[in-house]
């Protein structure tokens, strides 16, 4: 039997669960001071909703979701989720290798808890998304973070993901488009990392839920979609694509080289059926989300409201003395980074408190998301643009005095 799980393994996910800075935001909005929040991605909040023709499918299925549904989920929704398979180019894919589940999240801890035993090594980028690291260490395995260059647009340095790799390496995580620097990843990195798991017989969790959510004209390529001899798991869902966060609804596929993973699958199968089946009403949204009107493409936009928003937020933190951001390509986030000589800052945790106590602005510091070095921090780009401007205004303020105080 596995040890208890210790507060330490959870440690990584502090920026959304427990920590200080949360704690101060709580007892702020208890006193009735208005906080803007830059610190996590729910759309909803923000006035961001999901699609009408979703709510409106979710309210006449209604009736029909007191029950549990197969394990793995409806029929219906998995086959839509297929054909989106189709769409972006994954072959082989049935609807037995699609599980839905409650959100992505639900689904990487169940994929991750079925291939990792004690010791087993997983790489998870740095920057990263704080629940891929939580989730290995709680399976009882080792994260291993192998870094992305921000000097080369956040994307993974492979030379660093190969030194890294150890005999108790099982797999390697991607998250593209990325969470929480906002890069999107060209095919030659992702065929470099495919290759990279081809001569190590490693298993590649790709995290997409961002995929749709893109600017400028780019295009995402589904990584399973590049190779069909080495073992995908791919996560999705309506979360952020669809501003559904609630809802609760992701899938996971299983594709490419499943022959020799069939221990790996009897896993899978094993832990879905354990949590019964995922929420009924959220998978009902599935099927109209994939294949209605995609309205992300119209928020977007050059004209859209997040892209505006982010061309904004780019422009007034670049504005900021010793303030540089790689200008997101994708998602919903920016990761600046604080010049040392400036900002030469102890203790990011602190200086996300200073912030929100002094200025009421909510953001999360760097290492939140297992970055080493204490030179960043993470914001949304999902408040309107009066709204973002005064966020932004009240950091800059913040900074101005912190450079005052720390000036030689």
């Amino acid at each position: 039997m596995k040890p208890i799980a210790k507060s330490s393994k959870l440690a990584s996910v502090s920026y959304d669960i427990r920590g200080p800075v949360l704690d101060k935001a709580r007892q702020m909005e208890e006193e009735g001071q208005k906080i803007i929040k830059l610190n996590i991605g729910n759309t909803a909040v923000f006035g961001l909703t999901p699609p009408d023709e979703i709510v409106q499918d979710m309210i006449r299925n209604l009736g029909d979701a007191g029950g549990y549904t197969d394990s793995k989920g409806l029929f219906a929704p998995r086959k839509a989720v297929v054909h989106y398979t189709q769409q972006k180019g994954i072959k082989g894919v049935t609807v037995d290798d699609v599980y839905l589940g409650n959100g992505a999240s639900e689904l990487i801890q169940m994929s991750i808890n079925a291939l990792v035993n004690d010791g087993d090594e997983i790489l998870i980028p740095a920057p990263d998304f704080p629940l891929y690291t939580a989730v290995v260490g709680l399976s009882g395995g080792r994260p291993v973070h192998y870094r992305c260059d921000e000097g080369a647009g956040w994307l993974p340095d492979l030379a660093d993901i190969e030194a890294k790799i150890t005999p108790r390496t099982r797999g390697i995580m991607v998250c593209n488009p990325n969470n929480p620097t906002g890069a999107l990843y060209p095919n030659d990195l992702l065929l470099g990392i495919i290759e990279l798991a081809r001569k190590h017989q490693l298993v590649i969790f790709v995290d997409e839920i961002y995929d749709k959510t893109l600017y400028d004209g780019v295009t995402h390529t589904s990584m399973a979609s590049l190779a069909d001899d080495v073992l995908f798991i791919t996560f999705n869902g309506l979360s952020k694509n669809y501003r559904s966060c609630g809802y609760r609804a992701g899938w996971m596929i299983v594709s490419g080289e499943k022959r020799h993973a069939r221990d790996y699958i009897e896993g899978l199968n094993m832990l879905a059926s354990l949590r019964l089946c995922s929420n009924t009403p959220g998978q009902l949204a599935i099927q109209t989300a994939l294949g209605g009107h995609q309205s992300i493409d119209d928020l977007v936009a050059p004209t859209g409201r997040l892209c505006r928003q982010r061309d904004l937020a780019y422009e007034l933190l670049t504005q900021i003395p010793g303030v540089s951001v790689v200008k997101p390509k994708a998602a919903l986030y920016m990761f600046p980074r604080l010049d040392p000589k400036m900002y030469p800052i102890a203790d990011d945790q602190q200086f996300a408190y200073e912030l929100l106590a002094e200025e009421k602005v909510l953001i999360v510091q760097g290492t939140g998301f297992n970055w080493p070095e204490h030179d960043h921090f993470r914001l949304v780009f999902l408040p309107n643009v009066d709204d973002l401007r005064e966020a932004i205004g009240r950091i800059e303020h913040f900074l101005a005095g912190y450079r005052r105080r720390h000036s030689s």
